[in-house]
């Protein structure tokens, strides 16, 4: 549309690049942004994990699951720590697990969802440009008032059209701070969406893990009650002979429906085990999982990494969640500080008005302003001042939910060494138990048969070994779930993913 020359209007094209260079001209001038500049904390000056430093390796024992386990430091950590096991069966869970987990699924939602409210924030460096158009019929009261048309009709059509630019210069940077603080919130989601898939991992490992306790535990009690079903035999044999009473015979009834009546309990133990198996990996109960688990189908990784102090808090996704959240925390002490400042904006307007559609923009019908604007408040009864004081303990609350989340990290890990060190001893010990209670079974049983001892001392010789057995599954279940562990306080090797975003490592 060309411009008039004869009244010295500009077209639209004008006005729309008069905006357009003023409003790279106000983004110019904003070359610093109000409030304090976020520092990422330094680690914790500290080089080791525990008060003590621990062996370099645990002790052994002869037994599945009992090999002794060495201390890397600085060893690198995979991504798919869980492939450290040797078990397609937990390898083909946990794939299927972290396609349809509805938990994970969630987490990369509310990411996206960040995400969106991030870019959503950047739309307001550019102007606004919107459009009107407004038809309307009308009717003056010409005899009371002066007509609205100049051929003083008092009953017209009006159609009008207009062109906005509006624009605010980020010139105190109100908008980079809420910006900031919102792509903070989005890294945090980011680190928190990696927690998820972390823990997802490692509940399966440690639930697999239970459910190969389990199945153990109902072979050795199911083995128990073999045996006190074979000793109640030759004890009824026996009573036939007169060489037993029948209080014999009644102690050993007691003993196998004691035996017996532990089986339902560890099998409805297992049934909820599969349960939990079915809900991690996103199914419901009744779809199950297809692979089971048994001790056989896990090798404990003999290698252990064991990072450094200094990077720890640069791989644990909740510490990193937390120092975004800080981060966050600090941007919005500026987005208040702004806020207090003088608020500027610049309009521009072009459209035009007739009463024939086609005319809208002849010589004569057409309007336009450019408006600029500087606001700033004087009083507001301390609103802005509360504000500003709000985002400063913002702060002071993240910064401390920061430290305790890192003093967190650094306990689980030290816990972690600790249990590991430990465990490997239990399994140990508990295994030359479980070894001594068997000989002393197998001597008492002798011994009774040829009446040194009576049927009490045989019973309370099983009892040791049934007890024993127990300790022996649990130690060798704690030393898996002990290294899941490990790996878990470690952070899980997130950043070493091939597809991982390079600034987040």
């Amino acid at each position: 549309m060309p411009a008039n020359t004869a009244h010295g209007m500009p077209s639209s094209a004008t006005v729309l690049l008069r905006l357009t260079i003023v409003a790279a001209a106000c983004l110019l001038t904003a070359a610093c942004a109000v409030g304090p500049d976020f520092k990422t904390p330094d680690a914790p000056k500290v080089t080791g994990y525990t008060p003590k430093p621990l062996p370099q390796q645990t002790s052994a024992a002869a037994t599945q699951g009992g090999e002794a386990q060495r201390f890397v430091s600085g060893m690198p950590v995979s991504d798919q720590w869980w492939k450290a096991f040797q078990s397609e069966k937990l390898n083909k869970t946990i794939a299927d697990a972290i396609s349809a987990s509805p938990t994970l699924a969630a987490a990369q939602a509310a990411l996206r969802v960040a995400q969106q409210q991030t870019r959503a924030q950047q739309g307001a460096f550019f102007p606004m440009l919107q459009g009107s158009y407004q038809p309307s019929r009308q009717q003056n009261a010409v005899g009371t008032i002066s007509p609205t048309l100049t051929s003083g009709a008092p009953i017209y059509t009006l159609h009008t059209a207009q062109l906005t630019v509006s624009y605010a210069p980020d010139v105190f940077g109100l908008n980079r701070r809420q910006v900031e603080s919102l792509k903070a919130t989005e890294e945090a989601q980011y680190f928190q969406m990696e927690a998820a898939h972390l823990t997802l991992a490692s509940n399966i490992v440690v639930a697999a893990v239970q459910e190969a306790s389990l199945r153990a535990q109902i072979e050795a009690q199911q083995r128990i009650v073999g045996i006190n079903t074979q000793l109640l035999d030759n004890l009824h044999k026996q009573f036939a002979l007169g060489a037993v009473t029948g209080l014999d015979i009644a102690a050993a009834e007691t003993a196998l429906a004691q035996a017996e009546q532990a089986l339902p309990n560890l099998q409805k133990q297992l049934a909820v085990q599969r349960d939990l198996l079915a809900a991690l990996a996103g199914k419901l109960p009744s779809e199950g999982i297809a692979e089971t688990f048994t001790f056989a189908d896990f090798t404990l990784p003999q290698d252990l990494p064991v990072s450094l102090p200094s990077d720890l808090v640069r791989q644990r996704p909740d510490v990193r969640a937390a120092e975004e959240q800080l981060h966050a925390a600090t941007a919005q002490v500026g987005v208040a500080i702004a806020n207090m400042l003088p608020q500027l904006t610049i309009t521009g307007t072009k459209g035009g008005t007739a009463e024939i559609f086609s005319q809208m923009f002849r010589d004569g019908n057409v309007f336009w302003s450019l408006v600029g604007n500087v606001a700033q408040t004087f009083f507001d009864g301390g609103a802005m001042l509360a504000k500003k004081r709000a985002a400063d303990a913002g702060v002071d609350q993240a910064e401390a939910q920061y430290r305790g989340t890192v003093i967190t990290a650094f306990q689980n890990v030290a816990d972690t060494l600790h249990a590991l060190d430990a465990d490997a001893d239990v399994l140990k010990a508990a295994l030359r138990s479980e070894q001594a209670a068997h000989r002393t079974l197998n001597i008492t049983d002798r011994q009774r048969a040829i009446g040194q001892v009576n049927i009490l001392a045989v019973l309370n010789a099983e009892q040791a070994y049934q007890t024993a057995v127990q300790a022996t599954i649990g130690a060798r279940a704690n030393r898996f779930a002990d290294t899941a562990a490990l790996f878990q306080a470690l952070g899980g090797g997130w950043w070493n993913r091939p597809n991982a975003d390079v600034a987040r490592r």
